[in-house]
C-alpha cells in the first residue's frame, strides 16, 4: 500500500499508509493522543476518527480542550439520551438533539409527561449505554432508504427533516447498538468516551421553534470526559444560581421587568446609582482618551436605514413607525446617526483621528423566548464610539482602543480573551477590502502580543471585528467589548476628508463598545460580585445603625457630614434590636455598617463593621470618612 503525508498542526509531517483511519493515525503518533483525540480536522473540515485518509492532508486532532471536541462529545451524549429514552419509553418519537453551550438537549414527543424523578432513571440508562461502549458507525444512505428506515419506526419528525433537505444533500446516519439517528456528525468513536453525564432540566419546546407546531418535551443535560470536571461544573452552576442577577436584582431592589414591558427594563433608585456611576466612569475615561460625546435621535427616516444596509440585513430585528405618512425606524444601532454627525461638517486630514462616543439607547426586536433579565432585552444603551481615521492610523487606533478596554475591565477585576471574526456569507464589499481590514486587526493583535482565536464568517455585515470575552469571578465568559473595522459605511454615505494633497479621500471607520450594553454589563457585574459591589459602585456605601432612639440624632448628624462629602449613606433608625439591623444591612450587602451608641456620641467615633470582615473596631469619624473617600476615589 502506498504512503501519504499527514501535516500536523505544529508543521510536523508524518508518513502514513494510504487508507489508514484517523484513529489509527493518532495511535501511530502517540498512545496519549489516541486516548485524548475525539474527532479530527482534515484540510479544515471536521470529521470522525473513523474516516480514512486517502491523500496528503493537513490533519489536526481535536480533544475535549477544543470547542469542537466538546461539541462532538456532547452531541454524542444527546444521541445516548435519545437511545436511553427510546429504551425506557417505547412510544416516544424523537425530534432533534444538538450540542449547545455547556451541554446538549434532545426533543421528544410522547404521551408520558417527563418529571424530575424521570431524569434519574433516564440518566442511569444512559450510564449503562456508556458502559456498553457502543461504537458510533456512520453510513451514507439514499433519501429513499432513510425515509423507509424512519418510516418503519414511525419517526415522523425525522421523515420531515429528510424531506426538507436539499435535493443534492448527502444523508448520513449514525448507528450505536440498536439505535440509529439522522445526523451529519461528527461524533466521538464510541459511547464509552462519555465518562460523566448529568441530566439537568425539562422544558417545553415547539417543534422547529414554530409556535404553531406541536409542543415537544426537551430534556437538557451536560457531559464531560472526567467526573471531576463535571463536579466542578455543577458546583459552579450552583454558585451561578445564587448569583442570578434576576434574583439579586429583585432582592437588592435594583431593577425589574414588568409584564407591561417584556424585555424593557425598569431601573429602580439603587439600580440607577450603579448605572450613573458606570456612566460617570465611562465619560471621565473617554475624555482622557480624547473622545467627544454626542447624542443622536432614537427615530430616524427609513431611507437612512436603507442607505446603511440595515434595511436589507437587519430589518427583522427593527421596530417601525410612520410620521407624516412617511416610514421611520427606531434605531437598532447608533452608527448611522454617528455618521450623520460626521457628515454635518467638512473635515481635513488634520482632524484625524476623530473620536466620537455616545451612550445611545437602541431597540431591537427579540423573540419572547430569548429574553433573559438584563442579559437579553429589547431596549438597551450601547456605549458606542465611532473613530474616523486615515488608513495609516488604523493599527495605532486599535491599540489605543485595546488599552482603553484594559483600563475598563481591570477596574472590575475582569480578565478576557479576544476573538477575531472574519467575513460572513452575507456581507457588503469586495474580498480585497475585507482582506485589508482583517489583516489590520490581526496585525494589531499580534503587535500587542495578544493571543486570539479566529471565528471564520462571524464578522458584522460591514466589516471584520475583534470581540472581547470577559471571564467573571466563577469562570464564566461573557462577550462584551467589540472593535469593528468598517470600510463600507464611509463608502455608502460618501464620507470624505480633504487630504494633504488638497483632494477628497475616504476615511476609515472603527465602531467599538467597551461595556457593550450597559444593561447587560450591570447584569454581569451583579453576578460577578454576587451583589456585593465594591464601595465606589455600591448603591448604599455606609449604613449607620444607632443602638437606640436617643442615638438617632447623632447618627443623622454624621450621615449629613458624609453626604456633604458625596458618600452614599443611610440611617436605620427603626425601633429594632441592633443585631436585627446588622443582619438586615448584611442582606443588603452594604460595604460599611457603623454602630453608634453613647460612647461613640461622646467621642465622635464609630464602631465599624466591614462587609466580609465583620467587626473591625472603633475608629474616629475624622479617620473613617477620609478612608472611605480614598477607597471610592481609587475604585478599590
Amino acid at each position: 500500500m502506498s504512503k501519504i503525508q499527514m501535516t500536523l498542526k505544529d508543521g510536523a509531517v508524518r508518513e502514513v499508509e494510504q487508507g489508514v483511519t484517523l484513529a489509527e493515525a493518532a495511535a501511530a503518533i502517540s498512545r496519549n493522543l489516541a486516548k485524548a483525540a475525539l474527532i479530527a480536522k482534515v484540510d479544515g473540515k471536521i470529521t470522525d476518527l473513523t474516516a480514512r485518509l486517502a491523500k496528503d492532508a493537513a490533519v489536526e486532532f481535536l480533544t475535549f480542550e477544543d470547542n469542537e471536541g466538546k461539541d462532538a462529545l456532547r452531541h454524542t451524549s444527546s444521541h445516548i439520551l435519545a437511545q436511553a429514552v427510546k429504551r425506557l419509553y417505547g412510544d416516544v418519537k424523537i425530534g432533534i438533539g444538538p450540542a449547545i453551550a455547556n451541554g446538549f438537549y434532545y426533543d421528544f414527543d410522547t404521551d408520558h409527561v417527563f418529571t424530575p424523578e424521570d431524569l434519574g432513571k433516564i440518566q442511569s440508562e444512559m450510564e449503562k449505554i456508556v458502559k456498553e461502549n457502543l461504537p458510533l458507525e456512520r453510513r451514507v444512505v439514499s433519501r429513499e432508504e432513510a425515509l423507509a428506515l424512519f418510516g418503519a419506526q414511525g419517526e415522523v419528525y425525522k421523515q420531515e427533516l429528510i424531506r426538507d433537505l436539499p435535493a443534492d444533500a448527502q444523508i448520513s446516519l449514525y448507528q450505536q447498538g440498536e439505535f440509529a439517528d439522522l445526523c451529519a456528525g461528527p461524533h466521538v468513536p464510541s459511547t464509552g468516551r462519555v465518562k460523566a453525564i448529568k441530566l439537568q432540566s425539562i422544558a417545553g419546546a415547539y417543534w422547529r421553534g414554530d409556535e404553531k407546531r406541536k409542543m415537544l418535551q426537551r430534556i437538557y443535560g451536560t457531559s464531560f470526559e472526567k467526573k471531576a470536571d463535571l463536579d466542578a461544573y455543577l458546583t459552579m452552576m450552583e454558585e451561578a444560581a445564587k448569583r442570578d442577577h434576576r434574583k439579586l436584582g429583585r432582592e437588592l431592589d435594583l431593577f425589574s421587568i414588568q409584564e407591561e414591558g417584556p424585555g424593557f427594563p425598569f431601573f429602580h433608585p439603587k439600580g440607577m446609582v450603579i448605572r450613573n456611576e458606570l456612566e460617570a466612569f465611562w465619560r471621565k475615561l473617554h475624555v482622557k482618551y480624547g473622545y467627544h460625546e454626542i447624542k443622536t435621535p432614537i427615530i430616524l427616516h427609513q431611507k437612512l436605514w436603507q442607505q446603511s444596509g440595515h434595511w436589507d440585513h437587519y430589518r427583522q430585528n427593527m421596530y417601525f413607525t410612520k410620521i407624516d405618512e412617511e416610514g421611520y425606524a427606531v434605531k437598532p444601532m447608533n452608527c448611522p446617526g454617528g455618521i450623520l454627525v460626521y457628515r454635518a461638517q467638512h473635515h481635513s486630514y488634520r482632524d484625524f483621528p476623530l473620536r466620537t462616543c455616545e451612550l445611545g439607547l437602541v431597540h431591537r426586536h427579540e423573540i419572547s423566548g430569548a429574553l433573559h433579565g438584563l442579559m437579553r432585552v429589547r431596549s438597551f444603551t450601547q456605549d458606542d464610539s465611532h473613530i474616523f481615521m486615515l488608513p495609516a492610523q488604523i493599527k495605532s487606533e486599535i491599540k489605543k482602543v485595546i488599552e482603553l478596554f484594559n483600563t475598563v475591565y481591570s477596574v472590575f477585576g475582569l480578565s478576557y480573551h479576544a476573538e477575531l471574526s472574519t467575513k460572513p456569507d452575507k456581507a457588503m464589499g469586495s474580498d480585497e477590502v475585507w482582506e485589508t481590514a482583517t489583516t489590520a486587526l490581526q496585525e494589531a493583535l499580534e503587535e500587542l502580543n495578544m493571543s486570539y482565536k479566529i471565528n471564520p464568517g462571524d464578522g458584522a455585515f460591514y466589516g471584520p471585528k475583534i470581540d472581547f470575552h470577559l471571564q467573571d469571578s466563577i469562570g464564566r465568559t461573557w462577550q462584551c467589548g467589540t472593535i469593528q473595522l468598517d470600510m463600507m459605511m464611509p463608502e455608502k454615505f460618501d464620507l470624505t476628508y480633504v487630504g494633504e494633497d488638497g483632494q477628497k479621500h475616504r476615511p476609515v471607520m472603527i465602531h467599538r463598545v467597551a461595556y457593550g450594553s450597559i444593561e447587560r454589563f450591570i447584569g454581569i457585574l451583579i453576578e460577578h460580585f454576587a451583589g456585593a459591589f465594591p464601595v465606589w459602585l455600591a448603591p448604599v456605601q455606609v449604613k449607620i445603625l444607632p443602638i437606640s432612639e436617643r442615638h438617632a440624632a447623632f447618627a443623622s448628624t454624621i450621615a449629613q457630614e458624609m453626604r456633604d462629602q458625596d458618600i452614599r449613606v443611610e440611617v436605620d433608625d427603626r425601633n429594632e434590636k441592633i443585631g436585627y439591623k446588622i443582619r438586615e444591612a448584611q442582606l443588603e450587602k452594604v460595604p460599611y455598617m457603623l454602630v453608634v451608641g453613647d460612647k461613640e456620641a461622646e467621642t465622635r467615633s464609630v464602631s465599624v463593621r466591614k462587609r466580609g470582615q465583620g467587626d473591625i473596631g472603633a475608629m474616629p469619624l475624622a479617620s473613617f470618612i477620609p478612608a472611605v473617600i480614598h477607597e471610592i476615589a481609587n475604585k478599590s
